[in-house]
């Protein structure tokens, strides 16, 4: 009885190590498909960003360039009703009785005068903006419709990556809740997923390879690699942190699962 219970425990440790990697298999095919698409996402979000900054600060030069014509437009209103004032003053000194009311209407008109003045004054203030917020208008268009077509280019490329693997992407992610929730095992789960996140390249359960962890170069002592090759317990390697299967069971499951994501792309 005590060899079968062994046994039981033996296949069952075996059954989870198979699961595992076949977790790993589909979570590196996943990890595959999101860096092809590579930065792209960022930078579509970065000239996205980039091109409402513009749009906002076009919006802020059009509303100065247009407060400035509009002040244009009144001071030069404004010299008009001086200067037909001025022209009535004239009428009027034509006809006046005394000295005083020819200097009352002579200080009317140098008022007049000085208002035209100052009116021709801020014209060509306003004016000075207009030229030079025009010329930052044509700057911006300009780098805007450059923005705007790189990013509609970034959006066409990274659209073409994302309709080419979607599909697979949608259908791998199902099978790797699956394969998660047939683990049965909510410890070994959270340990992959820790591991998972720790490490650069998304491996946290590799094959011995030439006597040594996948994708390291500290060598297994040859004891330790025959108790993996064993699959009695869940062994991690020291140097790495990743947990370990040996060569056989992971090209079995390699081959197994190259079958079923050939099938999903």
């Amino acid at each position: 009885m005590a060899k079968k219970t062994n046994t039981a425990k033996n296949t069952g440790v075996e059954e989870k190590l198979r699961s595992l990697y076949d977790l790993q298999i589909v979570d590196r095919r996943i990890d595959e498909i999101r860096n092809l698409r590579g930065e792209l996402p960022l930078e579509v979000q970065d000239l996205e960003d980039e091109i409402a900054g513009m749009q906002t600060r076009l919006s802020k030069v059009e509303d100065e360039v247009a407060s400035a014509k509009t002040e244009i437009k009144g001071h030069k209103q404004l010299i008009k009703a001086c200067q037909e004032k001025i022209s009535k003053y004239e009428e009027q000194q034509k006809n006046v009785r005394n000295n005083r009311e020819f200097d009352a209407i002579a200080k009317e008109t140098e008022y007049q005068e000085l208002e035209i003045q100052l009116a021709e004054k801020h014209i060509g203030e306003f004016e000075v903006v207009v030229e030079t917020r025009g010329l930052l208008l044509t700057t911006i268009q300009e780098k805007y419709e450059e923005r705007q077509s790189h990013l509609e280019f970034k959006k066409g490329e990274l659209d073409s990556i994302v309709n080419e693997t979607q599909k697979e992407e949608k259908l791998l992610l199902a099978r790797s809740e699956s394969l998660a929730k047939a683990l049965s095992d909510d410890r070994l789960l959270t340990a992959y997923t820790r591991i998972r996140s720790k490490v650069n390249n998304g491996l946290a359960v590799v094959s011995i390879e030439r006597g040594a962890s996948g994708g390291s170069y500290f060598t297994i002592p040859p004891q330790r690699q025959m108790e993996i090759a064993q699959r009695k317990k869940i062994m991690i390697d020291e140097h790495s942190g990743r947990i370990l299967v040996d060569p056989e069971l992971a090209q079995q499951e390699e081959d197994k699962m190259a079958k079923e994501i050939g099938s999903l792309s």
